[in-house]
């Protein structure tokens, strides 16, 4: 079965600048994004939709935003990239948009919220992601990239997650940024973590 059929809907918790930044694009390459934001976000953007500065071209997207009043378990992926001491507030607004098909990537640093996230929806839900990029929400909600790098990285811990994690990989396939399918995500996850841990004593 093809990427296309088995993974069509995603939903980005924020829009804030890693998941905003990542879900424009895929919007901008066709794919159904939805947000979950919080109810003045989601006024902002009916308003003025997304907006993004980036040296790989600069956006003004409408998207569609629902709240956690409105979310329904109507999705094939919900990505996360919340800060961590958000991460419990964060489950708790995905959680009715979690079917029982449905894949949940977190885009955060480190590996302990994968057990988390385990322990809530189960392993079997999760995905393994690994996200490069320098974005920061502006004073206007805009999205300003800070350097040309863009690396989205996915993989499961079994072979269900991996191939849900390959499905996806292959639907950023036309979006205008780096995407790779790791054969190793918990590897993936550790080097980054090793890499961030040496940036202090840099």
């Amino acid at each position: 079965m093809s990427a296309s059929t088995r993974m069509k809907k995603l939903l980005f918790l924020g829009a804030g600048g890693v998941g905003g930044y990542f879900g424009a694009r895929l919007i901008e390459a066709g794919v159904d994004v939805s947000f979950l934001v919080r109810p003045q976000r989601a006024a902002l953007l009916a308003d003025h939709g997304l907006k993004v500065v980036s040296p790989h071209g600069n956006m003004a997207l409408p998207v569609h935003c629902v709240t956690r009043d409105t979310v329904l378990p109507e999705y094939d992926l919900v990505l996360l990239a919340p800060k961590a001491y958000d991460l419990a507030d964060a489950l708790d607004a995905i959680a009715p948009a979690m079917g029982p098909e449905t894949f949940v990537l977190p885009l955060l640093n480190g590996l302990a919220h994968i057990d988390v996230l385990a322990a809530r929806f189960g392993a079997s839900h999760v995905i393994g992601g690994v996200a490069h990029i320098a974005a920061t929400l502006g004073d206007d909600g805009s999205i300003r990239q800070l350097n040309p790098i863009q690396v989205l990285t996915a993989g499961g811990r079994d072979a269900a997650t991996q191939q849900g994690a390959a499905d996806f990989i292959a639907l950023c396939g036309p979006a205008k940024f780096d995407a790779s399918l790791s054969s190793d995500i918990i590897a993936t996850l550790w080097e980054k973590w090793v890499f961030l841990a040496a940036l202090p004593a840099g």
